[in-house]
C-alpha cells in the first residue's frame, strides 16, 4: 500500500486577518472620537496592505464606520456587541449576512468533547437549513462539517473518532475508506474548502471552510438542496472569502450558541 501524504497543518490565515482586524479595533476603541488611519498604522504597525485589507473588513461588517476622511470609529456592530448581554447576537447578524451572500444556509460547528457539534446556523424559506436525517455527530464522514473539521485532527484522533463511529454508507456517494478519506483531507490545497458532493443525502451538496478561535477545531459551512457544481463552485468562493467575517464575529462577540428556538436539537430535524 501506498504511504499515506503527511498530513497538512490547516493554514490559519483567516485567524491571522482576523487578528490583524482585532488589533485595528482595539486602536479604534482606544478612541471613541475617532482616529485616523495614520494613527492606527502607528499604533498597530502593520503594513499598509495588510492594514487596509483589516480597515476594509471591519467597515464592510460594520464593525468600525468612516467618520470623516481617512477617520474611523466603532460601527453599529460593535457597538451592539459591546452593549448586548448575549454575545451571539453579532454572530447571528454575521451569519444572516453571509446566508444572503452565498445564497444558502450557513452554519458554524466545532468538534468539542469529541463530538460534532453544530453551534449556530442561519437560514431562510430560500435557503433552508439541511434535513438532518442522521445525526450529524455520525456523519463526520460524509459532511463538508465534518470533512473540516476532521482535518485539523491528526491521524490517532482520526482514527479514534472513526473507531466510536462507524463510516456507514448513506448514499451511493459516501466515502466508507478511512484511507481514501484521509487522502481527501491530505490533499486539499491551504484554503480549499471541504466537499461533501452528496455524501450526506442525495440532492444537497455543502462546502466548509475549516477557522479556529481556541484550542478546538471549528468551521464555516453552507448546504445547498441543489447538485449543481457551478451553483457550488460560486457559493464556496464566497464562503472562503467572507470567513474571515464570522471569525471576527466569534473573537469579537463570542460564540454563546443561539437560543433554542433557532439552533436544533442535535436529534431533530433543523429543515424548516
Amino acid at each position: 500500500m501506498a504511504k499515506r501524504p503527511k498530513r497538512q497543518q490547516p493554514v490559519n490565515t483567516h485567524l491571522e486577518s482576523a487578528q490583524r482586524a482585532l488589533r485595528v479595533l482595539e486602536v479604534i476603541h482606544r478612541h471613541p472620537g475617532g482616529v485616523s488611519r495614520t494613527q492606527i498604522a502607528r499604533e498597530t504597525g502593520l503594513p499598509q496592505l495588510y492594514l487596509a485589507h483589516a480597515i476594509e473588513h471591519l467597515v464592510r461588517t460594520q464593525l468600525a464606520a468612516q467618520v470623516a476622511p481617512g477617520v474611523y470609529a466603532a460601527g453599529s456592530s460593535l457597538k451592539l456587541a459591546g452593549n448586548s448581554r448575549q454575545g451571539g447576537v453579532l454572530l447571528r447578524e454575521t451569519l444572516a449576512f453571509l446566508r444572503d451572500a452565498v445564497g444558502a444556509a450557513v452554519y458554524v460547528a466545532s468538534y468539542t468533547d469529541g463530538e460534532v457539534s453544530i453551534t449556530q446556523y442561519a437560514d431562510s424559506p430560500t435557503a433552508p437549513a439541511v434535513h438532518e436525517w442522521v445525526d450529524f455527530r455520525e456523519a463526520a464522514h460524509a459532511s463538508a462539517v465534518g470533512k473540516a473539521l476532521l482535518v485539523q485532527l491528526d491521524d490517532h484522533e482520526r482514527r479514534e473518532h472513526l473507531g466510536r463511529h462507524r463510516m456507514e454508507a448513506f448514499t451511493p456517494h459516501t466515502i466508507t475508506s478511512p484511507d481514501v478519506l484521509f487522502t481527501e483531507l491530505d490533499t486539499r490545497h491551504p484554503g480549499e474548502p471541504l466537499l461533501d458532493l452528496q455524501e450526506y443525502t442525495l440532492g444537497t451538496v455543502c462546502a466548509a471552510v475549516p477557522i479556529r478561535t481556541g484550542t478546538e477545531p471549528e468551521c464555516v459551512a453552507l448546504s445547498l438542496p441543489s447538485p449543481d457544481p457551478h451553483k457550488l463552485q460560486q457559493a464556496a468562493r464566497v464562503l472562503r472569502n467572507e470567513a474571515i467575517a464570522v471569525l471576527l464575529a466569534l473573537l469579537v462577540g463570542g460564540s454563546n450558541p443561539a437560543p433554542p428556538s433557532q439552533v436544533g436539537d442535535p436529534r431533530v430535524v433543523i429543515h424548516r
